[in-house]
This record gives C-alpha cells, sequence and structure tokens, in this order.
C-alpha cells in the first residue's frame, strides 16, 4: 500500500464497517474525518484513560491489543468502555491482513462490550510490522478507583489464573515449527488456546466488591516484574513462596525447552491482588468460577524476599521480558 493515510475505500470497508458494538455513553465515535470521540458520563463517574502498544508480535496483535488495555483500566477498578486506535502499517501490507486486525479488535471489544470510538490508520515506513497503540476509556465511581499502590504491610498477596499464559500463546504461535521438534501437535495447539484466557475483567469485577486494596495486571516482566511494581509503588516488602505461583504445564514445559524463566515471562490473564484478607478473595473468585491462589504478604520494610524450600533470595527490579529471548531463538 502507499505510505500515509490508509484509503477512504479502504478505510470505509475494511476498517469502519468492521466495527459493530456500541455503548449509549459514547456520543460521537468513529466516522472518517472525526479525529475526536466524545463519552458522556453522569455526575458521580470519573473518566479513566490507559493507553498501551503492541510491539512484541504480529500474532493476534488485533485482539491483544484490547485486552491489554482493557486489564489496565479493569485493574484500576473501571469499566471500559471504549478504545481509541492508532494503527502504524507496513508497505507490505494487505487489505485482507488491514482487515483481519480490525476484525480481532472488534471481536474482542464485542466480548467486552467496548466500543472502538476512533483513532488513526497510516501506512508508513517507519515500521516493519504492524503497530498498535490502543488508548482505552473508562469510568468509575468516585472514591471507587483502585490503585497499584494500595498494598499494605500484612495484606495477602494473591494471583488469579497462572502467570504466562500470554506469552506461552505467542510462543506455541509463531515458534511452532521450532517446538513441533519436541512436543505434539495437540500439546502445542492448548498452548496456542491460552490466549482465551487473556480478559481480566471478570476478576477485577470480583475483587472491587470483595473489597480488594490493590489491583495490576501482569503484562511485561511476568509476575516477577509485577511484584517489584507493586512492592516499590505502594512502598512494602514481600514474603513470596515461588512453589505457589500458579504455572500452566504447558508454560513449564515451553519455558524450558526456550531455556527462559516462565516467572519473567509476559503474563496478560493473570492478575496480582493484595487484600486483607486473602483466602476469602480467593473464595470469592472460586464462586465466580476463577481460580486464584495467595502466595504471600506484604510486609513492612524494603526486603522482597522469595522462598523456594529452602531457598531464599532477593526480588530484583524487572528485566527484559523473556518473551524476546525467545522469539530471537534459532
Amino acid at each position: 500500500m502507499r505510505i500515509g493515510k490508509l484509503p477512504e475505500s479502504v478505510l470505509k470497508r475494511s476498517v469502519l464497517k468492521q466495527i459493530h458494538t456500541r455503548r449509549k455513553e459514547v456520543i460521537l465515535g468513529a466516522a472518517v474525518g472525526e479525529d475526536c470521540a466524545a463519552v458522556e458520563l453522569e455526575e458521580d463517574e470519573i473518566f479513566v484513560l490507559s493507553s498501551d502498544p503492541v510491539t512484541g508480535t504480529a500474532t493476534d496483535i488485533g485482539s491483544l491489543a484490547i485486552w491489554v488495555t482493557l486489564n489496565d483500566l479493569a485493574s484500576a477498578g473501571a469499566l471500559p468502555i471504549g478504545v481509541m486506535l492508532t494503527v502504524l502499517l507496513p508497505e507490505n501490507i494487505s487489505e485482507q491482513e488491514i482487515r483481519e486486525m480490525v476484525h480481532q479488535a472488534e471481536e474482542a471489544c464485542s466480548l467486552a462490550d467496548v466500543q472502538i470510538m476512533g483513532g488513526h490508520t497510516e501506512v508508513t515506513s517507519a515500521v516493519c510490522r504492524p503497530v498498535i497503540t490502543v488508548t482505552g476509556v473508562g469510568k468509575a465511581k468516585k472514591g471507587g478507583l483502585i490503585s497499584t499502590s494500595g498494598a499494605k504491610a500484612g495484606m495477602d498477596i494473591v494471583v488469579t489464573k497462572w502467570v504466562g499464559l500470554e506469552g506461552t500463546s505467542i510462543l506455541a504461535k509463531e515458534k511452532k515449527e521450532a517446538l513441533l521438534t519436541r512436543f505434539s501437535e495437540h500439546f502445542i495447539l492448548q498452548a496456542q488456546k491460552l490466549d482465551h484466557m487473556l480478559s481480566v475483567l471478570p476478576e477485577a469485577s470480583v475483587a472491587v466488591k470483595s473489597g480488594v486494596g490493590a489491583m495490576h495486571d501482569v503484562t511485561e516482566g511476568g509476575i516477577f516484574g509485577a511484584l517489584w511494581e507493586m512492592a516499590e509503588s505502594s512502598g512494602v516488602g514481600l514474603f513470596i513462596e515461588l512453589k505457589k505461583i500458579p504455572l500452566k504445564q504447558e508454560t513449564v514445559e515451553i519455558c524450558e525447552f526456550f531455556h527462559i524463566n516462565p516467572y519473567e515471562l509476559i503474563s496478560s490473564g493473570a492478575m496480582l491482588m493484595a487484600a486483607e484478607d486473602g483466602n476469602r478473595l480467593v473464595l470469592d473468585l472460586k464462586q465466580a468460577g476463577i481460580f486464584a491462589t495467595v502466595i504471600g504478604k506484604a510486609t513492612a520494610g524494603n526486603d522482597r524476599v522469595l522462598v523456594n524450600g529452602e531457598e531464599r533470595r532477593f526480588l530484583e527490579p524487572p528485566k527484559t521480558d523473556e518473551l524476546y529471548k525467545a522469539i530471537s531463538y534459532h
């Protein structure tokens, strides 16, 4: 395609016509020539905004981009309403590929009842593969925001579902041929399907009602990165039992294959929480059909300790995500 804005015919045919989900709060949405979107809220409600790019993979980039941003909003206790997409495309892209990306994004938005409100699409020589940046718009009641910095000494630390879901799914798709040298087609398919669990909107909704103190979605840097960020933001220490951090067998085996650390692998789909009564929160989540487990406690001071049997070591600041090591594997 030619460098510059998408041709209007392509924009209408393969972008705007793919967008079907509508929210009553959105009073100005995506259309040719519209550079802004507008959302109407009640007097006791506030805007919550979040913005994220997806650059680590081109596989299923449309849906990944949506879930990453919606999860950020959910971790703040907000109800997602809409998204704005900035889509940068390489010159060699086809209209069918554009249509598929928008279809993926709209499918994710439909599942979450979120409207694509607008954005910008452009073909540019600045990128060699698609890059999508999503700005999410949500709403919360005044006084109802949950922050990453809300953990206090004595609170239980809880993780929902399993860590490494996103990274495992990406690797199972992008490195399928390499993995077939050791694993069966069925095993790899099961690993690919872990992307069905990337939304943390359901657990966020339960946790807000249960009285959670802090939430943080586990993304780049994995669970170790998320733990560090929550502790740093809250000014607390940590006592974490490594063996209690939940992992899928597919994650364990694929990480062993690529010689990477599953605890430092991008992990959308898992939510890190701090609560006064972690066992009660786990029970509330279980009743909603969501697996969760208490993995440790927030402590006074700054020591962030990881315990693995008799071994004790200190948590370190986030490093480069392990996904990038595996993606470069030959």
